[in-house]
């Protein structure tokens, strides 16, 4: 992969990531068997955001079927068009009762002024990831997400993600599934890379079950 074919995927930098890591056999491997990983880099924004959260505890498939439907009531979406669907529509685009309540909150605060994602684009990793939390219904994994996805982060590690912790079992053999903790412990052996790792670990886990990256409604890309 060329650094400008990279330049389409999360995380920034992917190519010189892609370059480091391989000297450890472990994703050399990955490499030779899986090819290069291929994420699409997202827009930073409400709607990525929004899409993150429909994202939470179900799979990408259906959080884009979500999207897709809410797409069709809400276009272009913003913070205040979302604002005013009423709840039947966001239940028949399949918004669950606490999903309708996080993107609402969302929606009102970036609506208000009160969330700037130029400002977070420009924090630190750390900071922004606080950032992000102090949203209601914005927890580790989904500010994790959208650090690696939508602001190219090279060093973001989402320990909790179910797909990361079967790949990254699947691959060191481990006896039993690795939760968050254990998870986290062990991608400490991949700074300053762990965005790339994860990407890896990913497309590793997608090689193995014969799919391709999955390809979001093209209003998240970049």
């Amino acid at each position: 992969m060329t650094a400008a074919e990279a330049a389409r995927y999360a995380p920034e930098r992917l190519a010189e990531g892609l370059s480091a890591l391989a000297a450890d056999p472990l994703f050399a491997a990955i490499l030779a068997e899986a090819g290069p990983p291929r994420f699409r880099r997202r827009r930073n924004g409400f709607a990525t955001l929004l899409h993150i959260i429909l994202e939470q505890q179900v799979s990408i498939d259906a959080a884009a079927a979500m999207f897709r439907r809410l797409l069709e009531l809400c276009r272009p979406l913003s913070p205040e068009r979302f604002l005013a669907l009423d709840e039947g529509s966001l239940r028949r685009c399949g918004f669950s009762r606490q999903k309708r309540e996080y993107a609402r909150r969302l929606a009102a605060t970036v609506a208000a002024g009160d969330f700037d994602f130029d400002r977070l684009a420009a924090a630190e990793d750390e900071a922004a990831l606080a950032t992000l939390r102090k949203i209601k219904g914005i927890g580790r994994w989904s500010a994790e997400i959208y650090l690696l996805f939508a602001l190219g982060r090279t060093d973001i590690w989402p320990a909790a993600d179910l797909g990361l912790q079967i790949a990254v079992t699947a691959r060191l053999r481990c006896a039993n599934r690795l939760d968050e903790r254990a998870l986290r412990q062990r991608g400490e052996a991949w700074r300053p890379w762990r965005s790339v790792a994860a990407c890896l670990f990913w497309q590793s886990y997608l090689h193995a079950r014969d799919r391709d990256a999955p390809e979001l409604p093209a209003e998240l890309y970049l």
